[in-house]
């Protein structure tokens, strides 16, 4: 048994509080923090969940016992804090959230100088280790000070667009109570759009359920009112915005899939020869979009850990996940809920076609889909039982199982953090022959 503490994922803190994670483990943490960086300053944000502030504030004392200077930043998404630890040229940051998790539970990203991810074999697991041990090898008393950094962020935002190529469009914005309401309040001044406001105000308390808009149950309302008519497009984000999701005018859920290739164009159009980092779950898509655009794309493994090392290491311009994780060279190879927004809203002004339009094409060619996740008792069997069923495709095993055949082809992996096998399928313009061999699949899976 590795994991001394159950919240301590492959990537991040995330559990139930009080149970998993509470102040005390949160100062045993800040301790850790610091003898595993030897950070001397620290950027320490929060999400709208109630207990963030209890937690912060432990944090923060174990900082300071260490001899850490901490800033306070308040409310905010994860991206921020990304921004403040690698724009004002901090040590490390640490985001208090529980991104789309129910509502007891909390969490942390931490994040090393110029916001490089800490993960689990990258120092998180030794900040485990430290935080059981509480061995503590750095004693002194840090200084505290609060600041905004909303200015300077939004700031810092409206540098990938350029808001006199923006039309008067309007959009329809869905926040779900979580904390993209204050960032989107603070940034839709700044641009020549009319936004309509859904679920705006931080609410820890989820009163409109969690904000997961990848779940259809989660999207019904943004969906039911963008049919009303009368909206360019709509935009939804989770909890701690670092992901976020479009629907276009006529209320239809745009797959994430499908965004990568949309976000890959506009970026090569100003970055020709550029390398752009996919994840291999679903592909045919994004590599004919760069092929045509002039850049290089480069298959990573999901998990934004990953991604971002392997976009440092290639000087990629641009990174996309299906999950609507986005990354980008000029926001420190971080991802970023805000940004792909304003790159659509330049990119639908500009071309003066609708985002219903631009994806079209990209759907029509390559029907996916979308991901389905099934509980199995064992990842690992299912793996080896389906890729022995599909032994005559091309196999390759950069994140699970992908295997390919002319006219289709599909990715299986399993979840980092719990009995789940994830299934994507896609295809070359066969509606019907993706959902064939899904439903073959599923049974395979299922046993």
């Amino acid at each position: 048994m590795g994991a001394h503490f159950a919240c301590f994922k492959a990537y991040d803190v995330r559990g139930r509080v009080p149970e998993d994670l509470n102040p005390e483990l949160a100062y045993q943490i800040g301790r850790a923090f610091a003898d595993e960086t030897k950070a001397r300053r620290v950027v320490v944000g929060h999400d709208i969940r109630l207990s963030g502030p209890s937690l912060s504030e432990a944090l923060t004392k174990g900082l300071n016992d260490a001899g850490v200077d901490v800033t306070d930043i308040g409310m905010v998404g994860t991206e921020t804090v990304y921004f403040a630890t690698a724009h004002y040229g901090f040590d490390g940051g640490v985001m208090i959230t529980a991104s789309h998790n129910p509502p007891q539970d909390n969490g942390m990203k931490m994040v090393r100088d110029q916001s490089k991810p800490i993960s689990s074999d990258t120092g998180l697991n030794a900040i485990e280790h430290r935080a059981f041990e509480q061995k503590w090898q750095r004693t002194g008393k840090g200084a505290n000070e609060t600041r905004d950094v909303y200015d300077g962020f939004i700031q810092h935002l409206l540098t990938f667009c350029d808001p006199t190529k923006i039309k008067p469009l309007r959009i329809l914005a869905k926040p779900g109570n979580g904390a993209a309401g204050i960032a989107m309040r603070k940034l839709a001044p700044h641009l020549p759009i009319t936004v309509e406001e859904m679920q705006f105000e931080p609410d820890g308390t989820f009163p409109n359920g969690v904000p997961n808009p990848i779940l259809e149950d989660n999207r019904k309302d943004i969906e039911d009112r963008l049919k009303q008519g009368g909206f360019d497009l709509g935009v939804a984000w989770d909890g701690d915005y670092d992901r976020c999701f479009f629907l276009d005018g006529t209320g239809r859920f745009i797959e994430g899939y499908y965004i990568v290739g949309v976000l890959a164009e506009a970026i090569l159009k100003n970055n020709p020869g550029g390398t752009v980092i996919y994840d291999p779950r679903l592909t045919w898509n994004t590599l004919e979009v760069v092929k045509r655009a002039g850049g290089k794309a480069v298959m990573c493994k999901s998990g934004h850990a990953f991604i971002k090392e392997r976009m440092r290491a290639e000087d990629a311009v641009y990174g996309g996940e299906m999950s609507a994780h986005h990354y980008f060279k000029g926001n420190w190879y971080c991802d970023s809920g805000m940004v792909p927004l304003l790159l659509i809203l330049q990119l639908v002004s500009e071309s003066g076609r609708s985002l219903a339009d631009l994806v079209e094409e990209m759907m029509r060619k390559y029907p996916c889909s979308g991901e389905t996740n099934s509980i199995v008792p064992d990842v690992p069997t299912v793996l080896q039982r389906v890729e022995t069923a599909f032994a005559d495709g091309t196999i390759d095993k950069t994140d699970g199982v992908s295997i390919e055949y002319p006219t289709w082809r599909f990715n299986l992996r399993g979840s980092n953090t719990e009995p789940v096998i994830r299934l994507n399928v896609e295809s070359r313009g066969d509606r019907a022959l993706v959902d064939e061999k899904t439903e073959e699949l599923l049974k395979l899976i299922l046993g």
